[in-house]
Formats: structure tokens, sequence, C-alpha cells
């Protein structure tokens, strides 16, 4: 079977983008997503630091294009992506719990419901409350995974994920990968992403 893994963290606008198609794209194809949470600022910490820099100091003109090339994007995938007050997020916590939701099969519900929540709504997901709403809007008991998110089972996995996509040349989110070692990175590789996966796996038959 071909494999797809797909890292992605919910304070990118980009990766937001990608995680409202990509499974439409997986479904064509006939294949699973392996879902991979990470921090992708312990990616930049790691190996994309110029983005801190790029955030303090935007180029005017890329910087106008910048919020008209998101607003494009997101009316072509269907999404709302405002301006959240709080940015960039603490997502630890909420990404900690998208383990815990991909432990109970309700990553997708779990995490477009989190995107929606920080890009649409523009809530503060770092703040306890606000990850207890979203996961009673899946069907998650929010003392269970406020629980489950402080055991160090679920803080290494999140780590190791990330510490992962950094060993395999990742430097940010979305990231993607097919049958380990094609990787693809950024909203806009999905084409490229999906035809590769077609590829794959019609070489299997």
């Amino acid at each position: 079977m071909t494999h797809f893994e797909f890292y992605f963290d919910i304070s990118s606008p980009w990766t937001y983008l990608a995680f409202s198609r990509v499974e439409g794209v997986a479904e064509r194809c006939g294949v699973d997503i392996d879902w991979k949470p990470v921090l992708v600022g312990g990616v930049f910490n790691a190996v994309n630091e110029t983005v801190y820099e790029q955030r303090a100091n935007p180029h005017p003109v890329k910087g106008r294009y910048y919020v008209k090339d998101l607003q494009d994007w997101a009316q072509f995938c269907g999404i709302e992506i405002g301006m959240p007050p709080v940015f960039p997020v603490r997502a630890v916590d909420v990404m900690r719990a998208s383990i815990v939701a991909l432990d109970a099969g309700v990553l997708p519900a779990f995490s477009h419901a989190a995107f929606h929540a920080y890009w649409g709504e523009l809530r503060d997901v770092s703040q306890p409350e606000e990850i207890a709403q979203i996961c009673t809007a899946v069907g998650l008991d929010p003392a269970d995974v406020a629980e489950k998110i402080a055991h160090n089972d679920v803080k290494g996995r999140l780590r190791a994920n990330t510490e992962e996509l950094v060993a395999r040349g990742g430097f940010g989110s979305p990231t993607m990968f097919i049958n380990g070692s094609d990787m693809y990175f950024g909203n806009d590789r999905l084409p490229l992403v999906e035809s590769a996966l077609v590829r794959a796996v019609q070489a299997e038959k």
C-alpha cells in the first residue's frame, strides 16, 4: 500500500488550506492518510529561524500580496481565514490534544474544528476552555483530553513527530511524504502530491 504522511500544525494558515483539501486528494487516490501532528515552532527553531525575521520585518510589497493571495486561496478552498489577534498562537496543548484525537479516531474532525476556531472564528486556541469546546464539538471528553495531554507519552509523541520531520529534511508545515522519501512542502504542492500518489498507486497494480 502507498504510504502517505501529512505533517501539520494548526497555527499555519497555509496548512489550513491544505488540510481542507488533502482528504479529498487521498480519497480520489484510494490511499489512507498517516496524520503526523507537529509543533512547527520547533521545526523553525531547528532549521528555519529566518521565518521570525520575515514576520517581524515583512516586505511591504510582498506583504500586501500575501494578504490577497491568502484570501484568494481561502475563497478557492471554501474556508474562512481571518487575522487572529493572538498570532503566533501557542499551539502546544491543542497539538497534543490532536494526538489524543488521533488515538480516538477523530483527528480530522478535531483538527478541522481547531483550524476553524483559530482562523475562522479568531479564538485563542491556546486556552483550555477553547480546547474544551473543540473537544466537545467532536465528541471527546474535555476532562479526559486535558488529563491525557499532560502525560509524558502524549508529550513525547508530539516531540518525536517534530524531531522526525526535521531529521527527514522538513522545514515547515504542511509537509507530506509519499512512500517514505518523496517529500512535498506547502499547500500549493497538492496537485503534485495527487499526481505522485496516482503514479504510486498505479505502480502497485
